[in-house]
């Protein structure tokens, strides 16, 4: 890969593309996931955007979101609309990624783009923003690069990358992939753990647009030609199309797992991707003699250990129960044990099926 004497200009796309379905009901259309307020008083929102402009500054920041959060979005980022790109259904990462490529790519061309995820918990921004920094280094001399997060503990929701080969002194500390492994059952955590060499999938990536770009033409052809029309216009008329005939696909699976050009830095500070109940209570404290209340203290708790309280006005009695997340918005209450707490997407599809879209 050819160096190059310029650092090209950074750009930072938030990517908000998810129903947050796992953290219903605080999660809704109206008020979805990333708008949460889970630590302190910024939302995941805040905190990703907060980290997007210490990348790339505060004119290169971008957001892609839903049709349906749209609103909602635009209101909580107050980013310009032309900054929001509006997906008008939900076909997966490596649409909402190539779209954004080729809108950066035609506004800036040469331009590097970090790809971060609207509802992650990384508390040291400047860790995060130093490692964004060596990452957008590696993708300027042409490589897709993906954070690899060190593991702490043999989980099983995430997906892992293998590290390969040092890249070499032109980038210290970066490495090939070897490969991606899908999430593991808790044995092969717990091997992949013992071993070393494997790092958690943090799904935050560094490329050049033009890359990226080439590399979905090269791997993800059926994607490619949705996203042709777009590098020329994005017109609503000529986004409603190509969103028609687009693939659903993981940008993982789509151009990642099939590249040679992908690198990975991997890292060491803390990073929660806050997937569902579970995780959420993970990173506030819980644990088998801890309960934690969000949002105030408007819980009474007897003999009540391990859980995941988040209130909504009205007080909460808990009796000598474990491991639940018990959730009040006041028109709806989700009584969950912490470890099937990602099955609550079942009981969004049981609203759908009854109609309660009130409650969506």
């Amino acid at each position: 890969m050819k160096r190059k004497d310029a650092a090209p200009p950074r750009h930072a796309v938030v990517v908000a593309g998810g129903a947050g379905e796992r953290f219903w009901p605080r999660s809704r259309r109206a008020h979805p996931k990333p708008l949460m307020r889970v630590a302190g008083r910024s939302t995941l929102l805040d905190a990703a955007l907060a980290h997007a402009r210490r990348f790339a500054g505060p004119d290169r920041v971008w957001l892609v979101c839903t049709r349906e959060n749209a609103k909602a979005m635009r209101r909580a980022s107050g980013l310009s609309a032309s900054r929001i790109l509006v997906e008008p259904r939900g076909r997966n990462t490596a649409m909402a990624v190539g779209w954004a490529a080729a809108h950066i790519e035609k506004h800036e061309p040469g331009a590097v783009l970090a790809v971060l995820a609207a509802d992650h918990v990384v508390p040291d921004a400047a860790a995060f923003a130093k490692a964004l920094r060596r990452a957008a280094a590696a993708a300027a001399d042409g490589a897709l690069v993906t954070l690899g997060v060190q593991p702490t503990r043999p989980e099983t929701g995430y997906g892992y990358i293998q590290v390969g080969s040092a890249v070499g002194r032109a980038h210290p500390g970066v490495h090939r992939v070897k490969r991606f492994r899908e999430k593991p059952d808790a044995k092969q955590a717990q091997r992949m753990l013992r071993a070393g060499g494997h790092l958690w999938n943090a799904g935050i990536f560094v490329w050049r647009a033009a890359v990226v770009l080439d590399e979905i033409e090269r791997h993800a052809p059926a994607l490619a030609r949705a996203l042709a029309p777009l590098r020329r216009s994005h017109a609503k008329a000529t986004v409603e199309r190509a969103y028609a005939r687009a693939p659903s696909l993981p940008i993982d699976v789509a151009v990642l797992e099939r590249s040679d050009r992908v690198w990975t830095l991997p890292v060491r500070f803390h990073w929660n991707d806050v997937g569902s109940w579970a995780s959420l209570a993970l990173e506030l404290g819980v644990d088998a003699q801890t309960t934690r209340v969000v949002g105030g203290d408007a819980a009474i708790l007897v003999d009540a250990d391990g859980n995941l309280v988040w209130p909504s006005g009205r007080t909460i009695a808990l009796l000598g129960v474990a491991g639940l997340a018990v959730i009040d918005t006041g028109d709806a209450l989700l009584v969950a044990r912490l470890d099937r707490s990602g099955d609550v997407r079942r009981v969004v599809a049981a609203l759908r099926e009854r109609a309660r879209t009130d409650l969506l």
